[in-house]
């Protein structure tokens, strides 16, 4: 019995190492000439060193192993998978393995859209840039390819829809897209980070902030435009909200400047 019972447990591992094998999907080797593409359109890529920089090609790259993106009504090309990749990989970079295992495939529309996922010049109310997937479209996101190029041009307005759209993914990876993304904040910060969301939302409800005013809609879109500000500009941040900036380069454990 002793043999027998080894015998299943050898077959056991090997079937379950076999399995594992056949789910991880091959990552495509990094194009050289996306180096210098990264380098001119994304700042947070620009200023890392060339160790880190190899590491974010090689995030991307498996990001692009996992996620599917899907042109509609438009050809993709390398930029469009180049911005996308990188805005998957911004807020997550500080932690040394990650999966948006919530994410399997982005639609990338010519132009903002309207609740209707529809688009086009005799379309109305188009005013959604980006947007996370429910019911038929759970697991998907709707980007704006104008959104998307606008975002990494310019960089002063602390907005980027598609971070944006990635943080709710990561708040979303609890359960909840709540504003308190525990499954990467730790249990400590939860009650001084709701008591600041209060605060800070509050000061834009007032306008009494230069943090954009969609924050101040929920805890949910406060995270995720301020997530947007402190990749965008942090050195603004860091001067005009030090308490925030402090809980955010905690929350994502990454060094911005």
């Amino acid at each position: 019995m002793f043999f027998i019972g080894l015998a299943f447990l050898i077959i056991l591992v090997f079937a379950v190492f076999a399995l594992s094998k056949l789910k991880a999907k091959k990552t495509d080797p990094f194009p050289k000439n996306w180096h210098n593409v990264l380098l001119k359109h994304v700042d947070f890529y620009e200023s890392l060193p060339p160790e880190l920089q190899k590491k974010f090609q090689n995030r991307m790259m498996l990001f692009l192993s996992e996620v599917h993106i899907e042109g509609v009504q438009l050809e993709l090309q390398d930029l469009d998978k180049i911005l996308i990749a990188a805005s998957a990989v911004i807020p997550v970079f500080g932690f040394p393995e990650w999966h948006y295992s919530n994410l399997s495939g982005v639609l990338l529309y010519p132009d903002n859209f309207n609740s209707d996922y529809e688009f086009g010049n005799k379309k109305e109310n188009r005013i959604i840039a980006g947007m996370i997937g429910t019911g038929r479209l759970e697991k998907q996101m709707i980007l704006s390819k104008k959104a998307l190029y606008h975002g990494f041009a310019n960089t002063k307005d602390k907005s980027n829809t598609a971070i944006h759209e990635f943080i709710h993914l990561i708040d979303k990876m609890d359960g909840d897209t709540d504003g308190v993304p525990e499954f990467i904040m730790k249990n400590s910060y939860t009650i001084p980070w709701l008591k600041l969301i209060h605060k800070e939302m509050e000061a834009i409800n007032n306008n009494k902030s230069d943090i954009r005013h969609y924050g101040g809609t929920n805890q949910a879109e406060f995270f995720a435009v301020a997530s947007e500000y402190f990749f965008e500009t942090p050195s603004l941040m860091k001067k005009q909200h030090p308490a925030l900036f402090n809980m955010l380069q905690q929350c994502f454990q990454t060094e911005v400047n």
